[in-house]
């Protein structure tokens, strides 16, 4: 079911390429809404619009918007790239050009290449952990070219997050695609697997970061979670002939049991979902807590190689730069560790890349 509500734009808080955020008087309130332009052309104060208010009526972690579906007498600028549909036999379903497409500039590189060579995929559950994973990496080697491929287990336009567009203003990403029915990356590609390969055919990176966008489905049962997608990314790494690393969800400041410690999702993934042998990125100050037990017991530790690594670097890095860090509220002083595992991550992957 969709709840539709019609608005008036009172102004445009915010106006980007990829995004605006505007303010909206819905049923006599004044409310936040999101449009993106691509979709549904630009906004201006006075316009009248229909409005997806469905998860903020029912109170979901957006933000509190509303998203524009489409605004009265105002079309988007007719452009049709290519011939993919993403969000397929939806009324917002929308043309791209893939990478993979016969009339993309990069199809002759995917018609036969099939093999990562090796390239480091480091694979994180949680969007949060983008940011210090690709810091990990430059941190290290400032020259390596990081692919973020955003999956669609979370938010599907990578417009919506304020998180790519603050690491690739600050240089920590080089280039960016979209997988499945997620859009709006510099590249396009169709699965994970061929988005994966344009990363290292077309894009030409040394390392690939893989994880959902914003925002995670969770039922509270072991295998109803987007998060699950983090497995999908490893078995994609290793069957492309990758170098797979696993970004464990660890923390102590979450106060639901199941995440206490070492996330449930972290040991599922690692023990059910994934097929085969990977690293696993902890951070150094992981040693002395009940993780490293919690690994054993889950049988992780007799599956897969466990590694320790500096993941300090990334998080200075990311201060420096003023790339903010946050995961559900929480910076690097209130969960540090759930950053630190992405920075050892990301310096564990350059040193693969550099052949260490």
């Amino acid at each position: 079911m969709i709840m539709w509500r019609p608005g008036r734009v009172a102004r445009v808080l915010r106006e980007q390429d990829d995004i605006e955020e505007l303010e909206v008087q819905v049923d006599g309130k004044s409310e936040r809404a999101l449009n993106y332009p691509v979709l549904t052309g630009r906004a201006l104060p006075g316009d009248t619009v229909v409005l997806n208010t469905t998860a903020a009526r029912l109170g979901l972690g957006t933000g509190g918007y509303h998203f524009v579906h489409w605004i009265q007498g105002r079309t988007p600028e007719a452009r049709i790239p290519g011939h993919v549909m993403k969000m397929r036999y939806t009324p917002l379903q929308v043309a791209c050009l893939a990478v993979e497409s016969p009339e993309s500039p990069f199809h002759g590189f995917l018609l036969d290449e099939d093999d990562l060579g090796g390239m480091p995929v480091v694979a994180a559950s949680l969007h949060s952990q983008v940011g210090p994973a690709a810091a990990g990496i430059k941190a290290r080697s400032p020259h390596l070219r990081v692919a973020y491929i955003m999956t669609d287990g979370g938010a599907l336009p990578m417009a919506f997050s304020d998180n790519v567009r603050a690491l690739r203003h600050a240089g920590l990403l080089d280039v960016t695609i979209t997988a499945g029915h997620a859009f709006g990356g510099q590249m396009e590609a169709v699965n994970l697997h061929s988005a994966l390969l344009a990363a290292k055919m077309a894009a030409r990176v040394d390392v690939a970061i893989v994880s959902i966008g914003p925002g995670v489905v969770g039922t509270g049962t072991p295998l109803g979670t987007t998060a699950l997608q983090q497995g999908e990314a490893l078995n994609a790494a290793v069957a492309l002939g990758g170098r797979p690393i696993a970004v464990p969800r660890v923390g102590f400041s979450d106060p639901r049991p199941r995440h206490q410690g070492l996330s449930h999702h972290t040991l599922t993934v690692l023990g059910r979902v994934f097929l085969g042998h990977c690293i696993v990125a902890l951070p150094l100050e992981a040693r002395g807590t009940p993780i490293p037990a919690a690994l054993w017991r889950g049988g992780i530790t007799s599956k897969h190689r466990i590694i320790l690594d500096d993941g300090q670097a990334a998080v200075r890095l990311l201060e420096e730069l003023g790339v903010p860090s946050t995961s559900m509220g929480r910076d690097p002083s209130a969960e540090p560790l759930l950053f630190l595992a992405a920075g050892a991550a990301g310096r564990l992957a350059a040193r693969l890349a550099r052949k260490e």
